[in-house]
């Protein structure tokens, strides 16, 4: 009832969709959260990411964040991607007509990036980045997003690799002409250096609109790596800024 009071503006059936789908997401995180693990640490996870669109099919990224991901330490992480676009679908056009994200309208896109990663007690990484992203739209404003990463690293001259799946269902709403998305997603991870999956993720969280050129992002992250003995588990609260020029 809460959820539904939130969005007076939106049709009934719509209103409970929405209503179900944040609760659901609620619930799935809390559940995730609470369960036990050997170890356990919480983290704040700042980012910044800048977009420049050179041309309608390629852009330009420059990255900066905090990341604890896959039982490495806490790292600060910095470097540009490009990316490379196929023709926009028409349902996905009208999917993000709200978004200042370009990329959501277009079914493919391959993106190559590099890294510098930094952390305090362990050595500098090197890390070259491709991606393949999909995104798929469904009835109701939904957008699934599917993004195929792989993590290239170097370090003192030794080479390991990592796999990463990443699937995003995501709902823009409208309240009058304000058009936020909440969103939850869940990313496994394989870990040439274990030789198995050895990380699960789950995201929880929601993009703010805010003027014609900056998003914001604020989403909670549960993590279990199962990678080393004991387990490690992370839970930690994100805040993504994406400014387009």
């Amino acid at each position: 009832m809460l959820l539904q009071s939130a969005f007076p503006l939106l049709k009934g059936s719509l209103r409970n969709s929405v209503s179900q789908f944040l609760l659901g997401s609620f619930l799935l995180v809390c559940s995730c959260s609470s369960a036990c693990a050997q170890t356990s640490t919480t983290e704040f996870l700042p980012e910044i990411d800048a977009y420049a669109q050179f041309h309608s099919d390629v852009r330009f990224e420059f990255q900066a964040k905090q990341t604890r991901e896959g039982s490495e330490p806490t790292q600060a992480e910095v470097g540009p991607s490009v990316s490379f676009y196929l023709k926009p679908l028409l349902k996905l056009k009208d999917f993000a007509k709200f978004d200042l994200d370009p990329s959501k309208s277009r079914p493919l896109v391959l993106s190559i990036g590099y890294r510098y990663l930094a952390s305090p007690d362990a050595p500098a990484v090197n890390r070259m980045e491709p991606v393949a992203l999909f995104h798929i739209p469904l009835k109701g404003r939904i957008l699934i997003s599917d993004r195929n990463r792989a993590d290239l690293d170097w370090s003192k001259g030794k080479f390991t690799w990592r796999y990463r799946n990443k699937v995003t269902v995501e709902h823009r709403i409208t309240i009058r002409d304000y058009h936020p998305a909440p969103y939850v997603s869940a990313e496994v991870f394989y870990e040439s250096k274990y030789a198995k999956w050895s990380t699960t993720a789950l995201y929880a969280g929601c993009i703010f609109p805010a003027g014609k050129h900056a998003e914001f992002d604020p989403y909670f992250e549960h993590e279990n790596n199962t990678g080393k003995s004991p387990n490690q588990q992370v839970n930690a609260a994100g805040l993504i800024l994406s400014v387009y020029f």
